[in-house]
């Protein structure tokens, strides 16, 4: 049997079907990051509050640090305020993908797991495992190491790795990071193999021998995290990043924090 649906009912019935349809579809219509951002003219951005010197809470109480720094570049860039979110490593990216924050600057590293889930800036910061040492004391790459001593934490990366790298150094292995600095800051040994973070610390203490990079042994820089389908926002802060390197200031925020110029490679 035929039945024969007027043009109003069967403008009704389709519109029944086609917006559930609409809904569950990857091309519906969202609110654009940046146009929110804009609108609310406030940048909320996830900060560490407990890692320096990429964040921690001054003597004054307020948040300072390079990540910090690198928030307040970018909500000048675009315009508006900043709001700084206090997270820490495990629920940093939650916040992101439920919309308690537009970004993350926290030390993040790009992982191929963390990829399926958000977009990344180009790099705006240097991490990095690395050979770090005295002015005086010439070494290039793991070849220089023969005869020299070099500090390093038991069973961290920078150890296994420079075990594996130089076999003919002589490292002297520590417990952990503190007896690894004091070790170095003492003269037991020459050298020490440690992430930038633990070199900005010992030049946070202003030693006599004060530490510079010799070598890279593995690279691991920061970038800012994004929600997946925001290339308006990725484009803008990775526009940001770009004039800022071009303008020095990320080398002069990397020497202030890291007491180091930013890495070439950056």
């Amino acid at each position: 049997m035929h039945i024969k649906l007027s043009r109003a009912r069967r403008t009704t019935l389709a519109a029944l079907f086609t917006a559930p349809l609409l809904a569950l579809s990857p091309f519906a219509a969202h609110a654009d990051a940046l146009d929110t951002i804009a609108k609310n003219g406030t940048l909320r951005v996830a900060v560490p509050e407990d890692y320096p010197p990429f964040g921690f809470v001054g003597a004054d109480m307020k948040p300072q640090g390079y990540d910090v720094d690198m928030a307040a570049l970018l909500a000048k860039s675009l315009n508006v305020k900043l709001e700084l979110v206090p997270v820490n490593s495990a629920n940093r990216i939650p916040y992101l993908t439920t919309n308690k924050v537009d970004l993350v600057i926290s030390s993040l590293g790009k992982t191929p797991e963390r990829e399926k889930v958000l977009n990344f800036s180009t790099a705006y910061a240097p991490y990095f495992q690395g050979v770090f040492g005295p002015a005086d004391i010439k070494v290039s790459g793991p070849a220089d190491l023969t005869g020299k001593t070099v500090g390093a934490t038991r069973g961290a990366l920078e150890e296994i790795a420079l075990s594996q790298m130089a076999p003919n150094a002589t490292i002297k292995r520590f417990e952990d990071n503190n007896a690894t600095i004091s070790a170095f800051l003492s003269g037991q040994v020459q050298l020490i193999a440690a992430g930038n973070i633990v070199a900005a610390a010992i030049l946070a203490k202003n030693p006599p021998r004060r530490p510079e990079a010799k070598f890279i042994i593995k690279d691991s820089p920061c970038y800012v995290g994004m929600n997946k389908s925001e290339p308006r926002l990725v484009a803008k802060v990775d526009d940001a990043i770009a004039q800022a390197k071009k303008d020095g200031t990320l080398n002069t925020m990397s020497k202030k924090w890291f007491g180091q110029p930013l890495p070439a490679s950056l």
